[in-house]
């Protein structure tokens, strides 16, 4: 568990933490110690799975700004993310950030916050006194050269989206909050253990994020992404052996995996014609070799929320649709 310190002490930072918050507070973030006097006020987060944990802990009112929205906002959240600026669904200027005159800037990926973001660095921040932070899961990566994203050589799990819920948690002395939604997520994921741990089948899956044009490689999570994690919820696994994040994978490739179960993700965010999950259906349907697939054969082609394939809050909620879908198909 990672260690908090504080003027009184050392404090630890767990799903069960009955503490609160005494300032100043310092926290170890990957690799960067941010100290905190008091809970932020004004918050600009990076990525949605950043605000949607933000908003999800009742902290809407703290939240200056948002950028970076792959999917619409989780609905029960809709009426609370009313009330936080959108700056762009995509990638924000350090400029527009600081123009919120921000106290903290928490991020969800190293894109957008990092040594080789466009946005900013976090050495840069604090010179200028503005506290930082990275979702935990990213820090687990292995960077290779040009690649924004990394590797995993383990597959990711819940156990860094709890570390995150309860550094916020505690960050902002709302501890309770974040002990809720902790439990909330371990059990909604034991329900699904539970019950698909019962198939015998070790469905093979492909989880397809997004490709250019139909006549480019497909975008697609890694084996040991929150894909994978996805997959080994429900008792299967990732037909995609790339440790890679997010690999590009030529359908060939595809085709010679032959997996069980196909996902598609679905995105708002219209960047691709094939963020569209109807799109990418349309294509596996028609293409002359892929529609050989088994799984398009047998109509074993769901349909998931795209921001369920990065590792986020989404995750979870990724996992229970396609546990849907698997049941109408019999595949549960």
């Amino acid at each position: 568990m990672k260690k908090v310190i504080s003027a009184l002490g050392l404090l630890i930072a767990t799903a069960g933490s009955a503490f609160a918050t005494t300032y100043p507070l310092t926290i170890e973030n990957c690799g960067f110690k941010e100290t905190f006097t008091k809970a932020p006020e004004r918050v600009v987060a990076l990525g949605q799975n950043t605000v949607e944990i933000l908003l999800l802990l009742g902290l809407q009112d703290k939240v200056a700004a948002s950028a970076f929205w792959p999917t619409k906002v989780l609905p029960q959240l809709a009426e609370k993310n009313e009330k936080v600026k959108t700056l762009t669904v995509e990638i924000p200027t350090l400029e527009s950030i600081l123009a919120q005159n921000p106290d903290f800037i928490p991020a969800q990926l190293p894109l957008l916050l990092g040594p080789e973001s466009k946005v900013a660095k976090r050495e840069d921040l604090a010179t200028l006194g503005i506290n930082s932070y990275l979702s935990p899961g990213m820090c687990a990566t292995k960077k290779g050269i040009g690649d924004m994203y990394g590797s995993r050589q383990k597959l990711w799990d819940m156990a860094y989206l709890y570390q995150e819920i309860a550094d916020f948690a505690t960050i902002f002395n709302v501890q309770p909050a974040g002990d809720a939604l902790i439990s909330d997520f371990k059990k909604r994921e034991a329900d699904l253990r539970a019950e698909f741990s019962k198939n015998k089948k070790d469905l093979s899956y492909v989880f397809w994020f997004s490709s250019s044009s139909p006549s480019s490689d497909a975008y697609v999570g890694g084996k040991n992404s929150a894909s994978g994690f996805i997959a080994n919820v429900l008792g299967g696994h990732n037909a995609i052996t790339s440790e890679t994040e997010w690999p590009t994978v030529g359908w060939e490739s595809i085709i010679a995996a032959n997996p069980d179960v196909i996902v598609v993700s679905s995105l708002d965010r219209n960047r691709w014609a094939l963020d569209s999950a109807e799109e990418k259906i349309k294509f596996l349907k028609s293409d002359p070799a892929i529609s050989q697939l088994d799984a398009v054969k047998k109509g074993h082609i769901v349909i998931m929320d795209g921001q369920a394939m990065n590792p986020t809050i989404r995750t979870i909620y990724g996992a229970e649709q396609i546990a849907e879908q698997l049941r109408k198909m019999g595949l549960n």
